[in-house]
């Protein structure tokens, strides 16, 4: 993973962005999934136990969701991004003047003068030419790149810690108050999240935490909804 800060102390929240996005995604997601599932079974008057299995295979059918679909996206990207790299490389050498000039022209573009341009273009590609290319041409970085095993790992993981709250919690309280501990207890956990979100990525605090808060909201009154209506005897 790149560093985080550079010689003087800044700090570079980009080289947060995959992993944070994973962690974020997968936690925010875990809270919010099973903590609708239990308030929308707990709606339904079951028992304390069916609540608790149904939580418990929640969080594994989402766990193993959120790695695949991670895996997969990510994997995706990363297919993309080494197929440019090829036609990168091919390109360099079947014409390498031409990708020289491309590179200096790029540089020109973002304020050089068109000698200095070309020189800086003629240094790094002696230094490495596809680098170079895949940095200022295509937009490529190590800090950017796709990496599939992390992005499904840290999903799972941070899904399966998120969704271990609302299952503790339906554990912990009776029957009569599992629903409402759930809810307040998620939302309580969603706004932390929202609000450490925002602060590793350098985002308003504020904003993370109410648009984390509303979403997840929003989830647990419908799940309810829908647990009320099936649960109503007829």
């Amino acid at each position: 993973m790149a560093n985080q800060s550079d010689e003087a102390g800044h700090v570079h929240y980009s080289s947060r962005s995959g992993w944070l996005r994973a962690a974020v995604l997968g936690a925010n997601d875990g809270i919010v999934s099973i903590a609708g599932l239990i308030i929308g079974v707990a709606a339904a008057r079951v028992t304390q136990e069916e609540i608790l299995i149904a939580g418990v295979a929640g969080l594994v059918a989402g766990a193993m969701s959120m790695a695949a679909g991670e895996y997969v996206s990510v994997s995706s990207q990363a297919d993309t991004e080494k197929a440019d790299l090829e036609l990168e490389e091919a390109a360099l050498s079947e014409n390498t003047e031409y990708e020289r000039e491309e590179l200096a022209s790029i540089y020109q573009d973002r304020g050089l003068d068109p000698t200095l341009a070309k020189q800086v273009a003629i240094q790094l590609m002696e230094h490495d030419a596809l680098a170079a290319h895949a940095r200022d041409d295509i937009g490529l970085t190590e800090v950017h790149s796709a990496r599939p095993i992390q992005a499904a790992f840290t999903s799972a993981l941070t899904f399966s810690i998120g969704a271990a709250l609302p299952i503790l919690v339906s554990i912990l309280v009776p029957l009569v108050w599992v629903i409402y501990a759930v809810a307040a207890a998620s939302l309580v956990c969603l706004a932390f999240l929202g609000g450490l979100a925002a602060s590793a990525g350098g985002a308003p605090i504020l904003r993370g935490v109410a648009r984390v808060s509303f979403w997840g909201a929003a989830a647990m009154v419908l799940t309810y909804a829908v647990g009320s209506l099936f649960g109503v005897s007829v």
